[in-house]
């Protein structure tokens, strides 16, 4: 009886990896608002009845390609972090990554310029809409503040809607520079500014 169950689940999780694959590569090839469930069913040579057995929409299958990406490269980010890099790199390393990412799955683009506008929305609908790029950065520039590295004059999650704004801009960028260089650029003057010791704003200073 445990061999069969295993076998059920284990037919179960090849059944899913094969919707996402097809997902992924559909989504890529046709672009995610011209794909069908009918054509990633297709794609993964399963009947269209299965996909709900595995997922709720079409939505959902994109949140969960972009949130399994996101794992990826969290991953491999906190396995950097773990040899004492420091902030200001794992940051920028962070920016680089997810710009590659991006650029290498475009379709997860729209999903991730979307996430800011969640982010005043109740906590449960915000983690079901968001494929969690924002948080990761939160996570990075809180350590940084933690260990004196970037300045704690502005709040976290400010400075981490500013990183999350730099993409929004470059996706709709007209210069003739790649989408990773755009991004290094723009991370590299943010880098420069966030620094502890560059600066500190004061209220009355500065102004006309």
């Amino acid at each position: 009886m445990a061999e069969k169950i295993s076998l059920r689940k284990r037919k179960k999780f090849q059944a899913r990896q094969k919707i996402l694959l097809a997902a992924a590569q559909q989504f890529e090839t046709q672009g995610f608002a011209n794909t069908s469930i009918a054509d990633i069913m297709q794609a993964a040579n399963l009947g269209v009845g299965t996909f709900y057995n595995y997922f709720r929409s079409k939505e959902d299958v994109l949140l969960t390609l972009a949130k399994n990406l996101r794992e990826d490269m969290e991953e491999k980010i906190l396995q950097v972090g773990e040899v004492n890099q420091s902030s200001p790199e794992l940051l920028k390393l962070c920016c680089v990554c997810t710009a590659k990412l991006i650029d290498e799955n475009r379709f997860i683009l729209p999903l991730f310029l979307s996430a800011s506008e969640h982010s005043d929305k109740p906590e449960q609908i915000s983690e079901s809409l968001s494929p969690g790029f924002k948080e990761l950065f939160d996570k990075i520039i809180l350590r940084g503040q933690e260990r004196g590295e970037f300045r704690d004059d502005v709040p976290t999650n400010i400075i981490s809607e500013m990183i999350h704004s730099i993409y929004q801009t470059t996706a709709f960028s007209k210069l003739e520079i790649s989408f990773q260089e755009n991004i290094r650029l723009k991370v590299k003057i943010l880098l420069d500014g966030i620094k502890k010791g560059k600066g500190r704003w004061d209220k009355g200073k500065g102004q006309g």
